[in-house]
Parts: structure tokens; C-alpha cells; sequence
């Protein structure tokens, strides 16, 4: 099989290659984990920016426009992710010391937290209803479970990707590295969400 020379060789004096990946049908050439995830973070951004200026602009329109008292078990939930991104991250950096064993626990620590923060958004919806506080009673009521029902969707998938991670045949750090910085994203994006709640 041919081998596929890098851009470098044209040059320098010296041909470079490629990692052997290339030459293994079996494996992912370096790179696509990381674009696949800027694919996924630009459209989940895109989303939820929309999501975000339509709910300005009908804040703006005030009839049925109701704002519900928001639980307070939302702070705990951002408590929660907060912490999982924290063990995330310190799970990445023990992984890139070779020390897998402990980072597998850190990851698995970082799966409960996030786990405890899908609860915890449960725990918030089984409030509302019990408060009266339906899907279609207002604008406002839609748009919170709009907002935490998209980005639970979301973090299952964090979750998923997390088990491939931890129970999966590759441990290559790209994946890990990508893996975690969709989880942190996802942080980042709760935390706007969040803060645009509260706004009202």
C-alpha cells in the first residue's frame, strides 16, 4: 500500500509521513475526532442561540408571557455539572500521565456527577408540575422545558460517548481529550441557559 506524504515534504529535504493510522482501515485517522466534534458543537451553539433570541423576543411580547418561579434545585444541578467538569478534566491530564487506572475512576466519577445532574433536572420538572407548572401553560413554562429537555438530550449523549470512553478497546488520548471538551461544553452551555432563566 502506498504511503501518503505530508505537505512538509515539499519543503524540506526530508520526506515525512504520515502515522501508521492511515495505513490501518481499522483505525480513525488523527483529526476526524476533533473535527467531528467542532461539527457538533457549532450546530448544538447554533440551536441554542436561536433558542435564545426567540425567547428574548417573545420576553418581549407581554400577554401570556408568565414568568414561573424557577426551582431551586436548578442550582444544585449547575453545582453538579460545575463538578463533573473539574473531574473531567482532572481525568484528562492523569490519562495523558499514563496513569489509566485512575482516570477511569475519575471518568466514572465524572458519569455519577452527571447522572446526579439529570436527576436533579427530573427532580426540577416533578416540582413544576406539582406547582401547576406545565409544558403549555405559558410561553416562559415551554421554553424552561424546552431549554433543560435539549440539553439533558444532550448530555445523554455526553454520558454515551463517556462509556466508550471508559469501557471501549481505545484509549487513544484524541478521543479522551475530545470527549471531555464536548462535556465541558456542555457545561458552558447549561450555565448560559441558566443565567438566561434566571434573567427571565
Amino acid at each position: 500500500m502506498s504511503r501518503i506524504l505530508s505537505d512538509r515534504a515539499e519543503k524540506t529535504d526530508q520526506v515525512v509521513l504520515l502515522p501508521a493510522s492511515l495505513e490501518d482501515p481499522s483505525k480513525s485517522p488523527p483529526g476526524v475526532y476533533r473535527v467531528a466534534l467542532a461539527a457538533i458543537c457549532v450546530s448544538v451553539f447554533t440551536l441554542f442561540t436561536a433558542l435564545v433570541m426567540v425567547y428574548y423576543w417573545r420576553a418581549r411580547t407581554p400577554p401570556f408571557w408568565t414568568p414561573i418561579p424557577l426551582p431551586k434545585t436548578l442550582w444544585m444541578s449547575t453545582a453538579l455539572i460545575a463538578a463533573s467538569s473539574l473531574t473531567f478534566e482532572a481525568a484528562r491530564r492523569v490519562f495523558r500521565r499514563g496513569l489509566w487506572r485512575l482516570a477511569s475512576h475519575l471518568l466514572l466519577a465524572t458519569a455519577s456527577l452527571g447522572a446526579g445532574f439529570l436527576a436533579s433536572q427530573l427532580s426540577a420538572w416533578r416540582e413544576l408540575v406539582r406547582h401547576g407548572a406545565y409544558l403549555k401553560q405559558n410561553p416562559h413554562s415551554t421554553f424552561f422545558y424546552l431549554f433543560t429537555g435539549l440539553h439533558g438530550v444532550h448530555l445523554i449523549g455526553g454520558l454515551v460517548a463517556l462509556f466508550v470512553v471508559v469501557l471501549g478497546k481505545s484509549k487513544r488520548r484524541e478521543l479522551v481529550d475530545v470527549v471531555a471538551l464536548y462535556w465541558h461544553f456542555l457545561g458552558l452551555i447549561w450555565i448560559a441557559l441558566f443565567t438566561v432563566l434566571l434573567s427571565r
